[in-house]
């Protein structure tokens, strides 16, 4: 019986030491793997900071971000086309302009009257004026010429009636003989056209782009908010 015990307490104790053994080894192993994935870990994220998560630097990314959009210009065709013709033609911003060898205001004085002669004794263009009148109220297409890269067009308006007559830009429709609307821009258009009688000049541009093979544009105006009255120019040249 003695034998059995001492036999059966080595087995205890040899058991109770392997597993005390596999114990040492797993935690020897967990440290070692520990010190290790630490390592590596650190050497990968090495030189990646922090987003900045603080509001004040959201609140600098936001205004520079706006200030960037704000930034953006867009350019209208027709500038740019007279930039480029402007350009081509040597009076661009790098070309010098020219001085003259000797200043006279003499001279100058000469000069203008001549060219106001020669502008006055200038005919006509054919086919205009162009006039349609309607309760008093008149638009006169007095000339067309192209420049800058769009064709121009020079409107007078004229209110002989008893009260003012309000106009919008975007009411004014602009088409080509086939019926097509063209888009156009407009300098100096009256928004109100008191009854004094006295003349307003506005001018219309349309870019060259939209004028292929068109001959012939028409125009279209109705007063703002009532759309009584009716201003019409049809079948206008497109002088070329």
């Amino acid at each position: 019986m003695l034998w059995i015990k001492r036999a059966s307490l080595r087995k205890v104790n040899s058991t109770v030491a392997l597993t005390l053994t596999l114990l040492l080894l797993m935690l020897i192993g967990g440290y070692i793997s520990a010190i290790w994935g630490y390592a590596i870990g650190h050497e990968a994220i090495e030189g990646v900071n922090q987003p900045d998560s603080r509001p004040a630097g959201k609140i600098g990314f936001r205004k520079n971000k706006s200030q960037q959009q704000q930034g953006v210009v867009m350019l209208k065709e027709a500038d740019v086309l007279a930039a480029v013709k402007a350009r081509i033609d040597g009076k661009g911003k790098k070309a010098k302009p020219e001085k003259p060898l000797i200043e006279n205001p003499q001279d100058n004085k000469r000069s203008s009257t001549k060219s106001k002669l020669v502008a006055e004794s200038e005919s006509p263009q054919p086919g205009f004026p162009m006039i349609h009148k309607t309760e008093g109220v008149s638009l006169e297409i007095a000339s067309a010429r192209f420049s800058g890269g769009a064709l121009q067009l020079k409107m007078n308006f004229k209110n002989e009636g008893d009260r003012t007559i309000r106009f919008l830009s975007s009411f004014l429709d602009v088409t080509n003989e086939r019926g097509q609307t063209l888009s156009a821009n407009t300098e100096g258009f009256p928004e109100e056209l008191p009854a004094n009688g006295k003349t307003v000049v506005s001018t219309l541009s349309i870019s060259t782009a939209l004028l292929d093979n068109v001959q012939k544009i028409s125009l279209h105006l109705t007063d703002y908010p009532e759309q009584r009255l009716q201003l019409q120019m049809l079948n206008i040249p497109v002088v070329r």
